[in-house]
């Protein structure tokens, strides 16, 4: 990605994290009778160039401090932030010029268009008119056709994707996108994900928080979950959806089974008698101590007729659960 029109000087190498932070904490003052609160204790997140990097975490984790620290909104307490190899405190403005945030309100003016909207926001970051790319970006989120619609005649969607758009103004490196897809419908939400796919592969590092584990699953390739201000899990997706040591194997049989025989006991499976006269037998097991193959022997030694064999993998969903009760216990 070029550099933005704030940046001045040498240009910045590349640098290996798109974003690095150390030891980031964030002491909320007591406000009268409210107590001081945590938001973020001592943050390590280094977040490569050119990932597609998802930031989880129930409300309140410290997900949104976090981004708006980046944003300049909020002052840290204690540690570092480099945003594109620029510390956030020695040189602000071209830290603030590397980052696009899209944050999860909608917070444009009703009486602009699209077309006016970008340009004067790309104007805020000293972008000159020759250099602007409103034509493009408001393609690219699919709002050219709606460029001289007033922002108050758009949908949610439509808004959504102008924000993106607004963040992209200034070419930066990074967008951050704050829950981009809450209360956007189904269609919209892949449109939305469509535009973010092609924007990574571009090159553009993009920082993703959401609730739709499914979305940061199927989309992104590091996670990172955060919760009570702390870093619990970080993570390539691959390795982190494979820390769960759990699998369920389903089996239909075509035996009438009222309980497990003698050889499957030991599984505690569970049993269910189907319309289509089968039995359909469930096992979670762990596979560190027991192969689906040892449950499929046991089947067939206890003389059953196996009609089909199904597995369910760990999803991040699992793994969300069991890292954040075990940060609460």
């Amino acid at each position: 990605m070029g550099s933005s029109a704030i940046s001045k000087g040498a240009a910045v190498p590349t640098p290996e994290y798109a974003i690095n932070i150390k030891g980031l904490t964030k002491k909320y003052k007591p406000q009268g009778k409210a107590p001081g609160k945590l938001a973020l204790d001592n943050v390590d997140l280094a977040i490569p160039r050119g990932s597609l990097f998802g930031l989880l975490g129930p409300n309140g984790a410290g997900k949104s401090t976090m981004i708006n620290i980046m944003a300049g909104l909020v002052l840290k307490t204690t540690g570092s932030v480099e945003i594109w190899g620029t510390d956030i405190d020695e040189h602000p403005r071209n830290a603030k010029a590397s980052i696009g945030i899209v944050p999860q309100e909608l917070n444009i003016d009703p009486f602009f268009t699209p077309e006016e909207l970008m340009n004067i926001h790309a104007g805020m970051y000293g972008v000159r008119k020759k250099d602007r790319r409103t034509e493009e970006i408001l393609k690219s989120v699919g709002l050219w056709d709606k460029r001289d619609a007033y922002a108050r005649t758009l949908s949610g969607g439509m808004r959504r994707r102008m924000l993106i758009g607004k963040a992209m103004v200034h070419n930066p490196p990074i967008l951050v996108l704050d829950e981009p897809t809450a209360g956007v419908d189904i269609e919209l939400r892949q449109q939305l994900w469509e535009n973010v796919v092609e924007l990574n592969k571009r090159g553009t590092t993009i920082l993703l928080t959401t609730h739709y584990l499914e979305e940061a699953e199927e989309l992104c390739d590091e996670i990172a979950i955060i919760n009570h201000g702390t870093v619990v899990a970080h993570d390539d997706k691959k390795k982190l959806l494979g820390r769960l040591d759990a699998k369920t194997l389903k089996l239909s049989v075509r035996e009438d089974l009222s309980e497990a025989p003698e050889a499957l006991a030991k599984f505690k499976p569970s049993l269910k008698k189907e319309s289509d006269g089968l039995t359909y037998i469930t096992i979670s097991y762990k596979p560190s101590e027991v192969t689906a193959g040892d449950i499929i022997t046991a089947t067939t030694g206890a003389n059953l007729s196996i009609v089909d064999v199904s597995t369910e993998e760990t999803d991040l969903e699992d793994i969300f659960l069991q890292l954040t009760s075990q940060a609460a216990a």
